[in-house]
């Protein structure tokens, strides 16, 4: 796991060695605490659990000015002077879908690695990664070079794939959110990609974008008609799994343009409608919702 960059290898060989002690970590923390995280969203031991083992991790890394996750409500400054824009920030989603703790089912964690002070455009990444929590603990990362996959054990990654693209014949779609609080627009779109399309929608991101990735086809959380906003934090989901769709070959989009294009608010926990996948699936989306 060679990169240019000393402080972005630190960054991804920290979370790449994290995984298997976040993985066992879980046994033991699958309640629900009294608390919510920033976005109103129910905590369970394990969420708050692993943003704490990333935050010290992380943050203690030379060249890391900012911490941010989507577990607490503020930015970390870990630079030597607080005030400080230098160094990367860091934004991470210490455990995606820890909802699915409760029935044992897949989870993740995912990072982004920007060259800008938070909030930032996805523009500003210089890598992103997402750690898959299934039967075998696997990483995807994309940098600005390439997308590789890698697996995790005590201590040691192994690349498994490297050049990933997405396959240019998509096969499954995972669409998120009640269906009857779905636009009129956005369920139309849907009615046509489920007569196409195999359904693949596991309740946790990771798991859902790992398919498309594997197998092509698109993933995505609409606005609804209750929160246009959607649900996903444009910081912590948005832009690193669109900034690895789009160095795969594919594509994301708010609905309107590329996730990574969006200009963000002062609010590190803005929440955006997520779709990535294909090319082809993105642009057919984005013509009928417009």
């Amino acid at each position: 796991m060679t990169m240019s960059d000393p402080v972005v290898e630190d960054v991804v060989t920290t979370v790449s060695h994290s995984a298997p002690e976040i993985r066992r970590g879980l046994v033991g923390r699958r309640d629900a605490v009294d608390e919510e995280n920033p976005s109103g969203e129910t905590q369970v031991e394990a969420d708050i659990w692993a943003d704490e083992l990333l935050a010290d991790r992380l943050s203690s890394i030379d060249g890391v000015s900012q911490y941010a996750s989507e577990e607490r409500e503020a930015i970390i400054d870990c630079g030597r002077d607080a005030a400080s824009t230098d160094g990367y920030t860091v934004a991470v989603d210490p455990l995606d879908g820890s909802s699915n703790l409760t029935s044992n089912n897949a989870m993740g964690t995912i990072i982004g690695v920007y060259d800008a002070p938070l909030p930032a455009r996805g523009e500003n990444l210089v890598a992103a990664a997402y750690v898959l929590y299934g039967p075998i603990t696997t990483m995807l990362l994309a940098t600005e070079d390439t997308v590789s996959e890698y697996e995790l054990t005590d201590g040691n990654h192994r690349r498994i794939r490297e050049d990933i693209t997405l396959p240019d014949d998509p096969v499954v779609y995972g669409f998120g959110g009640r269906v009857p609080d779905w636009t009129d627009e956005f369920t139309e779109y849907a009615r046509t990609i489920e007569t196409e399309l195999k359904r693949r929608y596991g309740g946790a991101m990771i798991g859902d974008v790992n398919q498309v990735l594997t197998y092509g086809g698109i993933f995505g959380y609409p606005g609804l008609e209750s929160r246009p906003e959607g649900k996903l934090r444009l910081q912590f989901e948005g832009n690193p799994v669109g900034y690895i769709v789009e160095q795969a070959g594919g594509r994301s989009s708010n609905g309107e343009q590329s996730l990574l294009t969006v200009d963000p608010s002062d609010d590190i926990h803005e929440r955006t409608p997520v779709f990535v996948g294909n090319e082809s699936l993105i642009d057919r989306l984005e013509m009928q919702l417009s």
